[in-house]
C-alpha cells in the first residue's frame, strides 16, 4: 500500500516536472518584439522602399551619364578584312586585281561644342530627377514607419483591450459564484443567479472576441514585417510619456512652414517639375543647328598577293612594304576639324519630342499644385484631429475615474443587499465601457500623434526611442 502511494507521488512528480519543462520551452520560443525592432525590420523588408532604393541607384548612374556627356568621346576603331579583285592600293596610287588583307586602326574622338543647351539642360533635367527620386525614398520610409506603427499600436491596444475584458470576466466569474451561495443559503433569488450566469457568459464572450481580433491584428503585422506568422512573439508598451504628449500645444502658421520644408512628398513633386521642365528644354535644343568638333588617328596595313612582278620590281613600286613601315611610317594619318549639323526634316521626331515633353511639364505642375493643396488639408487635419485627441482623452481619463468609483460603491452596495442587481451590471457595465474608452483614447492619441509627424514628413524612428 506505502509503496502505491509513493509510485502515485512520484508519477505526479514527474508530471509536473514534465509540464514545468514545456512552460520553460515554450516561454523560450517566444521572442519580445521592440516597436524600435519593429520599424527597423519594417524598413529592412518593405518590398516597395528596397524597390524605390533601387531605383534612386539608376537616377544617380543617369545623373552621372549625363554629366560625363559633355565630355568627349572617345573610342578606337580597328578593321581586318580581304578583297578579292578590283581594290586601290595606296602604296601604288592606283587599283590593282587580286587577293588583299587590309589592317586598319584608328583613335577617333568628337566633343559637341553647341547643343541648343540641349547637353546642358539634359544634365539638369537627371540631377533634378535623382533629387526628386531621393525624396520619393525618404517618404517611403515614413511611409513604411507609419504604417508599422500603427499596426503595432494597434496590437498594444488590443492587448488592453484584452486584458480589460480578461478582468472583467474573472470579477463576474468571482461574482457569479458568490451569488451562486447566497442563493444556496436562500438570501437570494434564483433569477439573481441566472442574470449574474448571463452576464458572465457576456463577459466571456467578449473576452474571446478580444483575443480574435488580437491575432487578427498580430497576423497583419507579421504580414508587414514578412516575419514568420509560426514565430510567436510578444510586443511591449514603449515608455513615450504621455502626459507631455497631451500637453503639446500647435501653432497652425509654424506647422505649415515645417511641412513645406520637410513633406519629401511636395519637395518630389517641385523636383519632378523642374526636372520636367529642363527635360523640355533639352528637347528643345535638339531642333537647333549643333556644332562639334572631331579628330582621328589612324593607320593601315595591306598585303597584296599573287602580283605578276618580280621581287625587285616590287621592291621599287613599293607593293607589300614591311609592317612597320607602312604602319608606323606611311600610313599614318591625322585629320581634325569642325563640323555643323542643321537638322532640317527628320520626320517631325524632334517636334513630338518636344511636344511630349511640354505636357509632361504641365502636367507635373498640375501635380506639384495638387500636392500643395494636400499638404495644406493634412496639416488643418492631422492638427484638428491630435486637438481632439487630447480632449478625448482627458474626458476619457475623468470618466474613468468616475466609473470606477461609482462601481466600487455599487459593487459594495449589491453586496450588502441595499441596492439591485441592475444597478450593479449598469454600473459594471459603465465601469468597463469607461476603461475601454480610457485605452482608447489613450493609443489614439499616440496615433494622432504619429500622424502629425507623418503630415509635417518629419515622422522618423527617433521620435519614438525615448
Amino acid at each position: 500500500m506505502l509503496k502505491a502511494k509513493m509510485k502515485k507521488i512520484l508519477l505526479a512528480g514527474l508530471a509536473v516536472l514534465q509540464g514545468l519543462i514545456g512552460v520553460a520551452q515554450t516561454t523560450d520560443t517566444v521572442s519580445v518584439l521592440t516597436f524600435e525592432e519593429a520599424v527597423k525590420i519594417g524598413l529592412m523588408s518593405s518590398v516597395t522602399l528596397n524597390q524605390q532604393k533601387n531605383q534612386l541607384e539608376v537616377n544617380q548612374v543617369f545623373k552621372n551619364s549625363s554629366i560625363a556627356s559633355m565630355a568627349p568621346s572617345v573610342a578606337i576603331n580597328g578593321t581586318a578584312s580581304r578583297y578579292d579583285g578590283n581594290s586601290f592600293n595606296q602604296q601604288q596610287g592606283r587599283t590593282v586585281n587580286g587577293v588583299a588583307d587590309n589592317i586598319s586602326v584608328s583613335l577617333d574622338a568628337r566633343m559637341n561644342l553647341f547643343t541648343g543647351f540641349s547637353t546642358v539642360n539634359a544634365m539638369k533635367q537627371a540631377a533634378r530627377a535623382l533629387d526628386a527620386q531621393s525624396y520619393f525614398v525618404k517618404r517611403t520610409s515614413q511611409d513604411v514607419i507609419n504604417t508599422v506603427a500603427l499596426q503595432y499600436l494597434q496590437v498594444l491596444l488590443d492587448i488592453e483591450l484584452l486584458r480589460i475584458a480578461r478582468e472583467n470576466f474573472e470579477v463576474q466569474d468571482k461574482q457569479l459564484q458568490q451569488i451562486q451561495e447566497f442563493v444556496n443559503t436562500g438570501s437570494r433569488a434564483p433569477v439573481d443567479e441566472l442574470n449574474q450566469d448571463a452576464l458572465t457568459k457576456a463577459a466571456e464572450l467578449q473576452m474571446v472576441q478580444a483575443e480574435i481580433t488580437l491575432n487578427n491584428d498580430k497576423a497583419l503585422l507579421t504580414q508587414t514585417l514578412l516575419i514568420d506568422p509560426f514565430d510567436e512573439f510578444d510586443v511591449v508598451k514603449p515608455g513615450w510619456d504621455i502626459n507631455e504628449i497631451s500637453n503639446q500645444n500647435l501653432d497652425p502658421i509654424q506647422m505649415l512652414q515645417t511641412a513645406r520644408l520637410n513633406r519629401a512628398d511636395y519637395l518630389q513633386a517641385e523636383q519632378t517639375e523642374l526636372s520636367n521642365k529642363f527635360g523640355m528644354r533639352s528637347a528643345k535644343g535638339l531642333m537647333a543647328p549643333s556644332i562639334y568638333a572631331f579628330g582621328s588617328y589612324g593607320t593601315a596595313y595591306n598585303y597584296i598577293y599573287d602580283v605578276n612582278l618580280p621581287d625587285s620590281t616590287k621592291d621599287r613600286l613599293g607593293i607589300n612594304r614591311p609592317f612597320k613601315t607602312q604602319f608606323t611610317e606611311d600610313n599614318t594619318r591625322l585629320q581634325f576639324g569642325v563640323g555643323v549639323n542643321i537638322p532640317l526634316f527628320n520626320g517631325l521626331q524632334n517636334r513630338a519630342n518636344y511636344v511630349q515633353q511640354r505636357v509632361r511639364y504641365d502636367n507635373s505642375k498640375l501635380v506639384t499644385q495638387n500636392t500643395e493643396v494636400l499638404l495644406k488639408n493634412d496639416v488643418q487635419r492631422s492638427r484638428r484631429n491630435f486637438d481632439g485627441a487630447k480632449k478625448s482623452y482627458a474626458v476619457s481619463q475623468a470618466q474613468l475615474h468616475a466609473a470606477e468609483e461609482a462601481y466600487k460603491l455599487e459593487t459594495e452596495r449589491y453586496n450588502l443587499g441595499v441596492t439591485s442587481l441592475v444597478d450593479y451590471i449598469t454600473a459594471n457595465r459603465s465601469f468597463i465601457q469607461a476603461q475601454t474608452n480610457f485605452a482608447q483614447a489613450e493609443y489614439r492619441l499616440i496615433f494622432q500623434r504619429i500622424q502629425l509627424e507623418y503630415a509635417l514628413g518629419t515622422l522618423k524612428i527617433e521620435d519614438f526611442q525615448r
